[in-house]
């Protein structure tokens, strides 16, 4: 009896043991009926009547997620590799503009069942610009991009994409399906009609594979999107997966009407008749007019018709005003004197199409960029738009603006003009094809630059500087030297732009500037602590920029999951007190390039990064140790006490905690 009850006992642990083992996970859902228990709505998402899950509405500028409320198992082990996984849903997005999309949504497989740090627009609701291909992330996504962001090397404005850690996407595709013939057939995102997606995972060969297809179409055999990648260090034991989406200033209605999902299987197919409908979305119908003569009305036809001329030269008059108001500029006496540095408003609005955010080369805290081309000589410019509703600070800037754009450099970005139009200032550059030196530096970038173009970058912003500083008829502080003013022209030539902060002052006389202004990261404390700008601010910029070309780092760098941030000073510093500063250098230079001149670069920008603003060199000596006229002073890191943990975080903290006087006039940088 006791044997018996034993080896009951014995294989009911042993039928339940694989359970708790190797846990499978399936769900399905054809239509999303309230209540939702195992659903989280975040955002501007909501869930309609009769069962659609609408990611997004017509609200400018917000995100929206759902996710799935229970941790998925995709590992066996914490340290394990990640189970095969396999998801399938139908989704649709509605534009306000038809032949316009906002942008668009992503699959998403992340650490929490929220993304409270993801930002609208182009983030689409899952990272921001200073998380944004960390990879400390630890999330995958499938987006469904309907808008073209350069910032991310996106290809076009319709494509389905893989993303890890980032949305730079590691593989991409333009939005389409290969059918029974072989032949490829595009889909339109925006086309307001519903399309199914299947996403699958393959723990054996590594490999991710995105399909897509019209709705009620089988699935094809050829995926869309197709790439062989380990994720088990990009995942964790237990995730968590859902939607995410967001607007921007173009608004789109994100759908999804069914979804299924599996771990260690393929996804339950959907119930593709149940699915809830999409609204009835307007349409123009038949006028009343049109119903008239269709019932053989014509004496309130011959009324209607002089009606109709009336109106129709009414809106006539209305277009012509309104389009002349469109381009109305306003030309005040004190502007005469800059003759030809004034543009025309209608000019660079053809120019750039109209502002379209498809042409927006990008954006920080103090304007927009975009590109455009002249509509009669075809030159490529960039035009910046700076809101500034001061009309004396305004002729002030113009003043100042176009007396630097009377300064000529190689290794600087060349002002054609400006335009002012009510409380907007345009600033017209000449564009640079290769942009700005920060793509070639971050996110694993797929263009680098080697150590010699590195080098030549380097030499030629500090020519740059140094001819503001020293060789122009006024001295001029830029007061935001950061990667991402510094532009490569079709030579990857380095030409230092963006001098909206930028102060002049006579040589041997002292800025009168009070206050603080720049990017974190390469504001010297004494600026920060004293508010007055000097060309040793500008050397201190300077001194991390070298050591971001050096090490392929952000000045700020998130350092765990925590969300604590460290300084690039402080990390190069730590190498230099250990005795191994190379160890600092970007490892994917590898040892081709000159050793000596790496670590003279790394203890050069240490050097103009000091606490100490008088320890700092003036640009005519960095120039010289840049050449080799000079010797770099063989200096110890006891001699950098004002430099690293001491003094960096303090400063950083600083900006962490709000503080007045930096909030609201630093610039957002990149």
């Amino acid at each position: 009896m006791f044997v018996k009850l034993f080896t009951i006992v014995f294989f009911s642990l042993l039928s339940q043991f694989p359970k708790s083992y190797s846990q499978i996970i399936d769900f399905t859902y054809n239509g999303f009926r309230p209540p939702l228990s195992d659903i989280s709505l975040q955002g501007i998402t909501t869930v309609t009547p009769n069962g659609l899950l609408m990611l997004t509405n017509y609200t400018v500028q917000k995100t929206g997620h759902a996710f799935y409320t229970k941790p998925i198992r995709f590992k066996d082990f914490p340290n394990g590799t990640v189970s095969s996984f396999s998801t399938t849903f139908v989704f649709a997005i509605h534009s306000e503009i038809p032949i316009l999309s906002g942008h668009g949504m992503a699959f998403v497989v992340a650490p929490y069942e929220s993304l409270p740090y993801g930002t609208a627009n182009q983030c689409m609701g899952i990272f921001n610009i200073t998380n944004n291909g960390n990879d400390t992330n630890h999330v995958f996504a499938v987006e469904l991009d309907t808008i073209r962001s350069s910032e991310f090397n996106d290809t076009d404005d319709n494509h389905a994409g893989i993303d890890i850690n980032g949305l730079i996407s590691v593989k991409s595709s333009w939005a389409g399906y290969w059918d029974e013939t072989g032949q490829f057939k595009n889909l339109s995102l925006i086309s307001r009609k519903p399309m199914q997606v299947w996403v699958d995972y393959d723990d054996l060969t590594h490999q991710i594979d995105v399909t897509m297809a019209p709705f009620k179409h089988d699935k094809p055999k050829k995926p869309l999107v197709s790439t062989v990648r380990d994720l088990s260090s990009v995942l964790l034991q237990d995730m968590f997966v859902g939607f995410s989406s967001a607007t921007g200033s173009v608004l789109s209605e994100h759908y999804v009407l069914g979804w299924s999902f599996q771990v260690k299987g393929k996804a339950p197919p959907l119930a593709l008749s149940r699915l809830p409908k999409l609204p009835k979305f307007p349409r123009v119908g038949p006028t009343k007019i049109h119903r008239f003569y269709k019932n053989g009305m014509p004496l309130i036809s011959l009324l209607l018709i002089p009606l109709l001329i009336i109106s129709m030269l009414i809106l006539l008059v209305r277009f012509i005003i309104r389009r002349r108001r469109k381009f109305e500029e306003e030309l005040e006496d004190w502007e005469t004197r800059f003759g030809k540095h004034r543009l025309k408003y209608k000019d660079l609005y053809h120019a750039t199409k109209g502002f379209k955010e498809k042409d927006l080369l990008g954006s920080g805290g103090f304007g927009s960029v975009y590109r455009g081309v002249m509509p009669k000589t075809n030159k490529e410019i960039a035009v910046k738009r700076v809101s500034n509703k001061s009309r004396q600070g305004l002729k002030e800037f113009v003043s100042e603006v176009v007396s630097i754009g009377r300064m000529s450099h190689r290794n600087l970005v060349p002002l054609m003009g400006y335009c002012r139009r009510r409380d907007e200032l345009l600033l017209v550059y000449d564009y640079m094809p290769n942009g700005s030196l920060d793509k070639y530096l971050y996110n694993n970038p797929e263009v680098t630059l080697d150590w010699k173009q590195r080098v030549k970058v380097i030499k030629g912003v500090a020519s740059a500087l140094f001819y503001l500083h020293e060789e122009w008829e006024q001295v001029v502080i830029h007061r935001d030297v950061k990667a991402s003013n510094v532009l490569l022209d079709a030579n990857h030539n380095a030409r230092l732009g963006d001098f909206g902060l930028a102060r002049l002052c006579s040589h041997g006389s002292d800025p009168q500037t009070t206050r603080v202004a720049g990017t974190w990261g390469y504001l010297s404390p004494d600026h920060v602590r004293t508010g007055r700008a000097t060309t040793a601010t500008d050397i201190f910029a300077f001194g991390v920029l070298l050591l971001e070309v050096a090490c392929s780092r952000r000045p700020i760098q998130i350092q765990n999951e925590g969300g604590e941030r460290g300084l690039l000073l402080d990390w190069v510093f730590e190498f230099w007190s250990d005795g191994n500063i190379l160890d600092a250098k970007d490892p994917n230079l590898g040892t081709e390039c000159d050793q000596r001149e790496v670590e003279m670069i790394l203890k050069l920008g240490l050097l103009c990064s000091h606490y100490n603003p008088q320890a700092r060199p003036s640009m005519r000596q960095v120039l010289n140790y840049l050449s080799g006229d000079d010797v770099l002073p063989d200096l110890s890191p006891l001699e950098f006490r004002g430099l690293g943990i001491h003094h960096g975080i303090g400063e950083l903290d600083m900006f962490t905690c709000g503080s007045s006087m930096v909030d609201s006039i630093v610039s957002g940088g990149r």
